[in-house]
């Protein structure tokens, strides 16, 4: 017994170290540099909660802070349905399942810079060529404004996402027993119903997980937003990825930066916690 447990430590240890190494000692030094003047090289005096208190009447950052909120819950919903639309179409009696399933995911293999750039290929000449052409003007200029920047990212998000969703909702459709639909199916239940009353009940967990997974990813979204908007025009498309990024190295205000890191990092994993708690509860009560 006592063997056993020596090599349970020794197999667990090199992961235990690699996590501490790499989340809870940078998360700890973090914290601890967010109560001081820290500029990078050496620390300074402790400042106790001023960084914090100045990170609250940061104007830009509250308004990076609110355009992220937008951006992901309209992301999420959006993720989510198209992804569950996929999951729902391949799974079907077609031919081509599985080739359709190749290429709704590969979206997601393509790497977020060179993403943004596509997109933003797109978006400046092939929209404003089209616009240009049959006179369109609502095509012309995407990119420069608030609201077409806005929407510029979440199609981009939305397009990247949806294939990596679908492949989650697909495993769980395809754990759903095929004698429940079968039996709904003979007693005169309609498609939409024995959606609503059979599957969506039956893959709930699958919510869990992917509601987590795109609440996360588009809070911490930083490459597309670099490479497709570069947080214009005038910082209004700029997320708190980025805001702390140019508080940090561009500003070179690091303990400040740090502030709105932890910040950050508070109100997602709160967001996040709640998210889970709320959809495990319902999944209990189906």
């Amino acid at each position: 017994m006592r063997t056993r447990d020596l090599s349970y430590w020794l197999f667990l240890a090199p992961v235990l170290i690699a996590l501490s190494l790499v989340v809870v000692v940078p998360l700890g030094l973090g914290v601890y540099y967010s109560f001081t003047d820290w500029n990078g090289i050496e620390v300074g005096s402790f400042v106790g909660f001023e960084n914090y208190i100045n990170v609250f009447q940061d104007e830009e950052f509250m308004a990076a802070l609110w355009f992220t909120v937008k951006f992901s819950i309209v992301s999420i919903i959006l993720i989510n349905f198209f992804g569950l639309s996929l999951a729902l179409i391949v799974t079907s009696k077609i031919k081509s399942s599985k080739l359709l399933r190749t290429i709704f995911f590969m979206p997601n293999l393509i790497g977020g810079l060179i993403l943004g750039f596509i997109w933003q290929f797109i978006f400046m000449k092939v929209f404003d060529g089209i616009g240009t052409h049959f006179g369109i003007e609502n095509l012309q200029g995407w990119l420069s404004t608030t609201e077409t920047g806005f929407w510029g990212l979440v199609i981009l998000m939305s397009w990247q996402m949806a294939g990596y969703i679908m492949v989650i909702y697909i495993a769980y459709l395809e754990s759903v027993p095929t004698e429940l639909i079968e039996a709904a199916e003979i007693d005169g239940a309609s498609p939409f119903q024995r959606l609503v009353y059979i599957i969506f009940p039956l893959v709930a967990p699958a919510f869990t997980v992917s509601m987590f997974l795109t609440l996360s990813n588009t809070f911490k979204l930083y490459d597309q937003n670099l490479s497709l908007t570069g947080g214009g025009p005038y910082k209004s498309t700029q997320m708190v990825s980025m805001e702390i990024f140019k508080t940090a190295f561009v500003e070179s205000e690091l303990s400040y930066a740090q502030a709105k890191a932890v910040i950050f990092f508070l109100i997602v994993a709160v967001i996040s916690l709640t998210q889970v708690y709320i959809n495990k509860k319902r999944e209990v009560e189906m």
